[in-house]
């Protein structure tokens, strides 16, 4: 991903996840905004846009973060928000075990309250260790937990996976860890 890519990502994660209204958008309860919209808004907030770059930005970011609509009019985050939205993912049986990837410093606090969803709507896990260690390098000195999730699916906790392939949930408890 080039550079002008990498920046719009950063744009689009802005408005999108966590602060559409910086630039004077409204995103619907599902998250969605019209491209339009978003193309006109980024313009006018000295952020222009064009559609080939936005359409390049969505395909080559590399943990698919957006997502079109079928006819490519609405463009959405397929998870990561700290703003309410109702993405309308229906429960999963998740695998046996998932991954979660932080970092070192995190886990004296993980040990006492689990892992919680903190300023997102959901506690994000992965079905693999390698992009959970990828994960928890952004944060410092990676550490991998493994979740079970099969036994927490036992238990009636809830799981959803997003459009990329991330599973979600909304807390996972001590007692389903392994530090």
């Amino acid at each position: 991903m080039g550079h002008r890519e990498v920046k719009i990502s950063k744009f689009l994660s802005l408005v999108l996840r966590h602060q559409p209204e910086k630039i004077g958008l409204r995103l619907n309860d599902a998250g969605w905004i019209r491209v339009d919209d978003l193309l006109q808004a980024s313009s006018a907030h000295n952020f222009p846009i064009t559609l080939d770059e936005l359409k390049s930005a969505v395909r080559n970011n590399d943990k698919q973060r957006f997502a079109f609509s079928p006819d490519e009019s609405l463009i959405r985050a397929n998870q990561g928000h700290s703003i309410i939205v109702e993405l309308g993912y229906e429960p999963l049986a998740p695998p046996d075990i998932l991954f979660h990837g932080t970092a070192e410093r995190f886990i004296a606090s993980i040990k006492e309250k689990g892992l919680i969803k903190g300023d997102r709507q959901q506690v994000h896990l992965s079905a693999d260790e390698a992009t959970a260690s990828k994960v928890g390098q952004r944060h410092g000195k990676p550490v991998v937990l493994r979740v079970m999730a099969g036994a927490m699916d036992q238990e009636g906790y809830k799981f959803y996976q997003s459009e990329n392939g991330v599973w979600l949930t909304d807390h996972v408890p001590i007692n389903y860890l392994i530090v």
